[in-house]
């Protein structure tokens, strides 16, 4: 319920979609004001634990008999090569911080995916799968476990797309650049993003809202499928 995930939502809630936010964010989510409305359920769940995702999409189901699209953007942010320099010894990356990421970024993808696609063929529903991934999948020195996590995505994207196409599912991602959002900023600091913003043609930050209308440009043709949508500002040419 932050960043890109916090526009899509307020998007989604004007178009009337009924809407299920699956978050261990709670706070986060009062806080965006839209707990009163009528389109809007949120789900206490983590993600990362396949028996909560398991239940919580089958109460969701139970709730409105149907799911049409699922868009997995929850993610995490985490900058570290695979070795670094401290104090003139060698660090070895965090192996917690490994699990962790690749728990939240790609497992949980598959978790959330199964579960709906199961749904969605069960009731020969014409869906679509959202899968946001990032630019750094094609790999982004300093980003090991964030990089192979968001390779994982689009591996997964293109074979669900095999896959799932063959049910009348839909499946594509996007792969925003470096945006403006809290994440960024928290985990990169200020002469980091300095030194981006001079490798990008356009000079600036994508806005979330930018990377929402191309999520929902896609999910409006109907012929878009089995890729990933890159929006960099022309940061991979």
């Amino acid at each position: 319920v932050n960043g890109i995930g916090k526009t899509l939502l307020k998007e989604l809630i004007n178009s009337k979609a009924k809407i299920g936010v699956f978050d261990i964010d709670k706070k986060g989510f009062d806080k965006l004001e839209i707990k009163n409305s009528k389109n809007v359920e949120f789900f206490d769940c983590d993600i990362k634990d396949y028996v909560q995702v398991e239940k919580n999409i089958n109460e969701f189901y139970s709730i409105y008999n149907c799911i049409d699209i699922l868009i997995n953007n929850a993610g995490i942010l985490y900058s570290a090569p695979l070795i670094s320099v401290a104090n003139g010894k060698l660090k070895k990356h965090d192996i917690d911080i490994w699990n962790k990421v690749l728990a939240v970024n790609l497992s949980s993808v598959f978790y959330m995916t199964v579960n709906v696609a199961e749904k969605m063929i069960i009731d020969r529903t014409k869906g679509l799968i959202i899968n946001v991934s990032s630019v750094a999948s094609s790999g982004n020195a300093g980003q090991t476990a964030y990089s192979a996590s968001k390779a994982g995505v689009n591996a997964l994207t293109k074979t669900w797309a095999k896959e799932l196409g063959l049910w009348g599912i839909r499946v594509f991602g996007v792969a925003p650049g470096f945006c403006e959002t809290k994440s960024t900023n928290d985990v990169m600091g200020d002469e980091a993003l300095k030194k981006v913003k001079s490798q990008i043609p356009i000079r600036r930050l994508g806005r979330p809202e930018e990377i929402t209308k191309g999520i929902f440009s896609a999910i409006d043709n109907d012929y878009f499928h089995g890729k990933i949508l890159e929006i960099d500002g022309g940061l991979i040419i």
